[in-house]
């Protein structure tokens, strides 16, 4: 997915009741590949975000437009001065919802007066522009777009197991193989079938060498009398 892509899934609310400047932030935002609805009072913006202004609760329902419906928004951008509902008012209203305070609320005006800016950021504003808005000020709304439409989660942390101790592996027993001979003698193949081996060779030995077998045999020359 590219970054225009990305930034055009972003829906941004436009809050002016000048239809010039309306106009403009319009068309900056719609370059930015933004998303964009617009409407002219802060009543009307309110209405499209899911709350009724005050002045309008003892009036009946309006019937349901398109213009009406509640939609999904990742910023609002308002002008400061509006006749009715100021920007300062929909940005408080907007705070003030448990539904709707995360989202993000820039303010625009024509007039640098700083104790207005300040209370403005100090109540909420992420970010304060001044008239005429510019292009380079539409690349402002991108970090708070992001925290808004990926908000951080905290991550549980994982505590590391304990190291476990290898113990060296223990030589494991020789069994002993049996071997049978030729005769039946069983040879047990361990360290001590070596010593066995050696007897039963001795044995065997021994049998050979017998007194019968040593005996000396007599020619028969030694046998004659001498006469």
């Amino acid at each position: 997915m590219t970054v225009v892509d990305a930034e055009s899934r972003f829906h941004v609310l436009a809050v002016d009741d000048s239809l010039i400047d309306r106009k403009l932030i319009e068309m900056l935002l719609r370059n930015s590949s933004y998303q964009v609805t617009t409407v002219d009072s802060g009543s009307k913006a309110l209405e499209l975000l899911g709350l009724r202004d005050e002045a309008d609760d003892a009036s009946p329902p309006s019937s349901s437009s398109p213009d009406q419906q509640e939609i999904d928004v990742n910023l609002i951008i308002t002008d400061y001065c509006m006749p009715g509902m100021t920007g300062y008012d929909l940005l408080k209203r907007v705070k003030g919802s448990s539904s709707l305070k995360d989202i993000p609320v820039v303010i625009m005006s024509s007039e640098n007066v700083p104790a207005r800016i300040n209370r403005c950021l100090e109540d909420g504003a992420e970010e304060f522009f001044l008239k005429p808005v510019k292009l380079a000020d539409m690349k402002k709304l991108k970090s708070h777009l992001l925290k808004r439409k990926v908000p951080t989660k905290c991550q549980p942390q994982i505590q590391p197991e304990p190291e476990q101790k290898l113990e060296p592996p223990q030589p494991a027993p020789e069994e002993a193989v049996a071997e049978s001979t030729a005769d039946g003698t069983t040879i047990s193949d361990c360290n001590g079938s070596s010593n066995k081996r050696k007897a039963a060779a001795m044995e065997q030995q021994e049998g050979l060498t017998s007194p019968e077998s040593t005996k000396p045999r007599l020619s028969n020359s030694s046998l004659a009398v001498e006469t």
